[in-house]
């Protein structure tokens, strides 16, 4: 099937999860024989305990909508409905990546722990990407999950690339769940969406996977030292840059829920650091003076990129070029700012506790 034909088959939330740039989830394959030799033999206490939490699924029974669920959101302003639908659909798109990604490598598994892992895993991110997709359908826009999944592109990442990416995703979809889930319970009136109701047990689920690959990345020491090191690091970066920017693509969306941006974030980034610091031998030091600053840098640029693709013609396409290699620059000085180097820790499991 070509892009122009698989467009013309897309409805518009389809076709939106469908784009492929550095600020949408992406689809992702690896070395699947390579996870299925991993060997959990130096955690194994720690990994039963956990393997209990799954089978226990404390969230069987959760994501079920009630009769306020549809709740009529056409009151919202144009301007709040169509940032609101974007942050369902790359919310949606997300979890679905999570869905297919752990449901190949269960698939292709021999080895019973990756096998019963990530069963688990493609089990929850299913519930997670069902339920935000009937919220689109409420609105009448909802994902093709099984089109979306023949026409998005994969991305091949190395299993070691794997492990940092998704343990990231899913403890920064925790604090990011959080985060709103606590303004909420403060401040009930400005909860627009009766979706925001489930984000508590529902970022626990992340919490849990994020945990799953806390203790993969233990059993593998040698992806936490050496030249490793740069990688979660630049990994870090990526992720919280990525964030950044697009958040403050939602003003609509922040002022609604009562957010500044850039407070919202940073509170993001701080509990994400703290998780994070259960494995990684460092994480972004975001109270630095210059880390913030280089963000908003990437934020300007942004919108500068947007405005000259919009504009469109030969100007705006060296605009663009010239952006891409400020943001080069701009990602390098943050690259490059000291870190918070963590001391290794022997019990590396985690609770939720935010």
């Amino acid at each position: 099937m070509t892009d122009m034909t698989a467009d013309t088959a897309l409805n518009a939330s389809t076709a939106l999860a469908k784009r492929s740039t550095v600020l949408t989830p992406n689809f992702y394959s690896t070395d699947y024989a390579a996870m299925d030799r991993m060997d959990f033999t130096p955690i194994r206490k720690d990994w039963d305990a956990l393997m209990a939490e799954f089978r226990a699924d404390a969230n069987e029974e959760h994501f079920e909508r009630d009769r306020d669920f549809r709740k009529e959101v056409d009151a919202l302003s144009p301007e709040l409905r169509e940032e609101f639908f974007d942050f369902l659909v790359s919310s949606c798109t997300a979890e679905y990546s999570g869905c297919i990604l752990y449901t190949e490598i269960m698939k292709r598994a021999k080895n019973p722990d990756i096998k019963e892992v990530f069963e688990f895993m493609s089990r929850d991110e299913a519930r997670h990407a069902n339920f935000i997709n009937y919220s689109l359908r409420d609105l009448g826009l909802g994902i093709d999950l099984k089109l979306l999944r023949q026409v998005k592109k994969y991305k091949y990442f190395s299993p070691k690339f794997i492990m940092y990416t998704v343990y990231l995703s899913e403890k920064i979809g925790y604090a990011r769940y959080i985060t709103i889930f606590r303004q909420l319970e403060r401040n009930p009136h400005l909860r627009f969406h009766p979706i925001f109701l489930w984000f508590q047990r529902w970022c626990n689920d992340e919490f849990r996977h994020g945990e799953a690959f806390a203790l993969m990345m233990q059993a593998q020491p040698e992806l936490l030292r050496g030249r490793n090191k740069l990688w979660i690091r630049f990994f870090l970066l990526a992720v919280y840059a990525t964030m950044y920017v697009r958040d403050h693509m939602r003003p609509q969306m922040n002022a609604a829920l009562g957010f500044n941006p850039d407070d919202y974030d940073f509170q993001v980034f701080r509990i994400t650091n703290e998780c994070c610091k259960q494995i990684f031998p460092l994480v972004l030091d975001v109270e630095h003076p210059k880390f913030k600053p280089l963000l908003d840098k990437l934020v300007a640029l942004s919108a500068i990129n947007s405005a000259a693709k919009a504009r469109g013609g030969i100007g705006g396409a060296l605009t663009r070029v010239g952006v891409v290699a400020r943001a080069a620059v701009t990602i390098a000085r943050l690259f490059v700012l000291p870190a918070v180097h963590v001391a290794p820790r022997e019990n590396v499991r985690m609770a939720p506790a935010w």
